[in-house]
């Protein structure tokens, strides 16, 4: 690791890089998984969302920069499947950023700030076949717990996930 990092609550100021983070991924990550014509309106969406997520305010997301430039980003908030969990909605890193340590950090603070909030487990859904996400998570402390489900990410075609948790 070099470079100095931060990470701190992204404010509705941020949706650009955070979009940007959360497209830029998904391009480089996700494109085999999909059509490219509903792959190319995915990114779009994607790129654009996060200033309507940041001004709802409902959940919480972390912008982590490395020499001040925005990299990564986690959202995580309350499980809408387990409660009284917490569940990491997405966790995504600029291809830019992959290598530089900046995600590990980046969770680092993301655990510290679920456990602040009181949440004693928390779980995330990852694609199956991706698996360097799958190293990430398992380096990070998460388990396998046996869950899978089919996600579709609007294309009809769902893929199958699996889920993560972690117990704090």
């Amino acid at each position: 690791m070099s470079g100095v990092f931060n990470v701190f609550p992204a404010s509705p100021g941020d949706g650009d890089a955070v979009g940007e983070i959360h497209a830029e991924s998904w391009k480089a990550a996700y494109a085999g998984f999909f059509p490219s014509e509903f792959f190319d309106e995915a990114v779009s969406h994607r790129r654009g969302k996060w200033h309507g997520v940041l001004a709802e305010g409902k959940d919480t997301i972390l912008l982590a920069t490395l020499d001040g430039r925005p990299l990564a980003f986690s959202y995580f908030g309350s499980s809408p499947e387990h409660p009284g969990s917490a569940e990491i909605f997405g966790f995504y890193g600029h291809p830019d950023g992959w290598g530089t340590g900046i995600a590990g950090v980046l969770m680092a603070a993301s655990l510290d700030g679920i456990r602040a909030r009181g949440f004693g487990r928390i779980h995330l859904w990852t694609l199956r076949d991706t698996p360097q996400s799958r190293r990430f998570y398992a380096k990070s402390g998460f388990t396998e717990s046996g869950a899978v489900r089919g996600h579709d990410f609007g294309d009809g075609n769902p893929i199958e996930q699996i889920e993560y948790e972690l117990i704090l």
